[in-house]
Order: structure tokens, then sequence, then C-alpha cells
């Protein structure tokens, strides 16, 4: 039987999901932080790919928040490397999916984090996992890709992976009134813009579901003119 896919007004039964199908972990590259991720079954000889298979017909879409991605856990590091840059300050992190990055920003000492994603099942695991890791971060729900971010920084991990999207997001990203930086891994589908971003940081991520064990993953910050 399919389970139907949460709604915002099934916050609670979101989580119970969340938790359902998820173990708490350190992130490998971040190892700080816990998150809820993809839980192995010790009952059946399932591999990794299997399970987000499964979880992806469970929840009716791609289970992002489940996995801490390359781009994203490049960026926490990045973040919790150099506190300076969200210290005191608004934060956004944009297609948060587990949350990995609000949560290194809150850890990091910002004033505000609001971490954004379209999918329920997301929200429910950022509030989850800012539990688990005793921070405050803020969620949004919904596309915001048509106004512009009204916080002091704006964090994305893994948003130039789809050509869609990244039409859309490029021009979000640069009605932003202060810093942006986002994590991009070494992908043959990658649709990052040439002459709007500049590198300020590279890692060897551990990548799960990648095609390589790790993912080289570089930090882009969003280059400004004047």
């Amino acid at each position: 039987m399919r389970i139907r896919s949460a709604t915002v007004q099934d916050a609670e039964d979101a989580e119970d999901f969340v938790r359902a199908h998820t173990g708490l972990a350190a992130v490998p590259y971040v190892p700080e932080i816990r998150l809820r991720v993809i839980a192995a079954d010790a009952t059946r000889d399932a591999g990794e790919d299997d399970r987000v298979y499964e979880l992806w017909e469970r929840a009716g879409r791609l289970p992002f928040w489940a996995c801490p991605w390359a781009g994203g856990q490049a960026l926490a590091r990045h973040v919790l490397d150099h506190p300076e840059i969200v210290r005191g300050r608004t934060v956004l992190d944009l297609a948060t999916g587990s949350g990995l990055v609000a949560v290194a920003a809150a850890l990091a000492g910002a004033a505000l984090v609001v971490a954004n994603d379209v999918d329920p099942y997301a929200l429910a695991a950022v509030g989850v996992n800012a539990r688990a890791n005793g921070v405050a971060v803020r969620v949004a729900g919904g596309d915001l890709l048509d106004g512009a971010p009204s916080q002091q920084v704006v964090l994305a991990g893994d948003v130039y992976y789809e050509e869609p999207l990244a039409r859309r997001v490029t021009p979000f990203l640069s009605r932003a009134g202060g810093d942006v930086l986002i994590g991009v891994p070494d992908r043959a589908c990658s649709y990052l813009p040439e002459g709007v971003f500049e590198p300020v940081g590279v890692h060897d991520v551990p990548a799960a579901l990648e095609d390589t064990p790790s993912k080289r993953t570089t930090i882009y910050r969003l280059f400004r003119t004047t």
C-alpha cells in the first residue's frame, strides 16, 4: 500500500514518518552534526540505493532529506570552519533537504536561521534534526524562487544538478542583498552558470549515492561587480 505524501497540516505525522525510516548518525564530513539518515535494515540485504528507491515510493518524491548530499556536506563544513560568515546574521538555507546546512549555520552562531524546502517531509526532518543538535531553526515551506531573499546570508547546497531549477535559482540568488554561498559537486550534469560565482574553497567529500566514493565539491560565492 502506498503511504500518502504528507501535507503541511500533517507535520506531526511527517515527523513520525521521518523517524520511522531513518536512524540518527554523524555526518561523515561534518561529524559535529548528527542527522536522521536512511537507516539500514539488518533483516534484509538491501543496498543504500534500494532503500532510497523504497523511501521514494513511500514518500511520493525523491527523499533529499534522508541523505547528506555532497554539496550540503561541503557547505556545512565551510560554515563551521568560517563561522564569521553567519555569526550574528540572519540566514536562509535554500532547498534545505535534511537541514544540514541550516544546523551548521545555527551552530556557528547565526542570529536566525530559516530553512526552506518544498517537501513537507524535508521540513519535518529539519525540525527533528535541529532538535537532535540542540539548535533552533525556523522552517519555511513553499517555492520562494519568484521572490527575493531578505536574509543577510543565503546558503544553498546541491541546487545546480537540474537545468530547470538552475534557471530559476540563479536569478533568485542574484536578487539577494547579502552574501550568497553555494556548494557544487563535480558532476557531469552540473548547470552552474559561468561568470556568476567565484570559488572560495574546495572539499573532497564522502559521497553516498554518487558514481564515486567521494566528490570534489567547490564552495562558490556570488560574484558582486560593485
